[in-house]
């Protein structure tokens, strides 16, 4: 393992256990805000994963590019879809005469 890849490593690791520390404190009335801030950043990994695929290096890159615009383009959609189902149990139900 080079140095680089070690220290990689080490900072995922990292913030996987800070990530999941920070989830677990969150009360449940902040998830839908929070779920909106974090579809935004999965935009900007949209725009990223574009990037990265139009870069026509080698046929890989661009390969594991459109891979990453599926994967994050699918994280965004995903997160709206739990974002608006969230906000249709705060909606008021209509009483039917």
């Amino acid at each position: 393992m080079t140095e680089a890849l070690l220290a990689a490593l080490f900072v995922f690791v990292l913030a996987s256990f800070i990530g999941f520390e920070v989830i677990n404190k969150i009360p449940p009335t902040l998830h839908t805000p929070l779920m909106s801030g974090s579809n935004a950043i999965s935009g900007i990994a949209v725009l990223g994963a574009i990037v990265a695929a139009g870069a026509k290096d080698t046929s890989v890159s661009v390969i594991l590019g459109l891979i990453a615009v599926v994967l994050a383009t699918v994280n965004v959609v995903g997160g709206f879809l739990v974002t608006d189902r969230m906000l249709q149990m705060f909606k008021k139900k209509e009483i039917k005469a």
